[in-house]
């Protein structure tokens, strides 16, 4: 009798907490149209970036408001691994990711997860970007003796092609004082093409 007593009481006990729950549940404000995609302000770290790494860290200028920056890294220890990913305005996922890690094929592939390389190749704002097609992200690539930019993402070849464009890269640790241009290139202009 006594153990029915028991069950009893924890059951009504149970009960009880679960209309308090119910309660505060009810009396919290809930906003059912809110963004549940959390931005981030990236520029400290972006200055952290320029000052610590070896080549031009690159961030974008002038996108339109639609763009949203959802996250940041700078890994000095890890081949100053430099990643900025973006929702574009279909909400699609476009990243920057810059680092001096070789070869550069093997990095290309981690950051895009198993694109491969393409004989095409996308001209943004006078320059020649390799064009990589991949199962999950495609990418631009851009590789010089110093680091390997890559755009990639979910998002189609012309608003990775836009993010391309509009990077602008500052000083890297050790040169020219922060009155030089910080143009990693003429201007935000987009002219895709085909390549051989």
């Amino acid at each position: 009798m006594r153990g029915k007593q028991t069950i009893r009481g924890m059951f009504q006990s149970m009960a009880v907490i679960g209309v308090v729950v119910a309660g505060i549940y009810m009396l919290v404000p809930h906003d059912e149209n809110a963004d549940p995609i959390r931005t981030v302000d990236y520029r400290v770290e972006l200055v952290t970036a320029q000052r610590a790494a070896p080549y031009p860290v690159v961030a974008p200028d002038g996108l339109d408001k639609g763009w949203r920056a959802t996250s940041v890294t700078f890994e000095r220890t890890k081949a100053h691994a430099w990643h900025l990913g973006f929702l574009d305005p279909q909400d699609q996922y476009v990243a920057v990711e810059q680092s001096t890690a070789r070869p550069a094929d093997k990095y290309v592939r981690e950051v895009t997860h198993d694109a491969v390389r393409t004989d095409r190749t996308e001209q943004v704002a006078g320059r020649a970007w390799q064009f990589w097609d991949g199962p999950k992200y495609d990418a631009l690539v851009l590789t010089d003796d110093r680091a390997t930019t890559v755009v990639t993402g979910t998002a189609g070849p012309e608003r990775l092609a836009e993010m391309a464009a509009a990077l602008k890269a500052g000083e890297p640790a050790g040169t020219a004082s922060p009155s030089a241009s910080p143009s990693a290139s003429p201007g935000p202009s987009v002219k895709p093409s085909a390549g051989s």
